[in-house]
């Protein structure tokens, strides 16, 4: 026959609780515009990567443009 599980102190129930926090993202300045995105992506408003254009934005910008 199973036992009955012990309750367990406010305190041990809240100490491990502390790691289910959400945490910041981690947010660095575009190289190109200055903008801030994560670190390590493409820059959603001019394209660039480490300081090369990755994606045309002005192409994106003008197909929409065009439907």
């Amino acid at each position: 026959m199973p036992v009955a599980r012990q309750r367990h102190t406010k305190a041990r129930r809240d100490r491990a609780r502390v790691f289910l926090k959400l945490k910041t993202k981690k947010l660095s300045a575009c190289s190109n515009c200055g903008a801030k995105i994560v670190s390590h992506t493409t820059c959603p408003k001019c394209g660039y990567y480490k300081k090369k254009e990755v994606v045309n934005t002005m192409k994106k910008v003008n197909k929409k443009a065009k439907k």
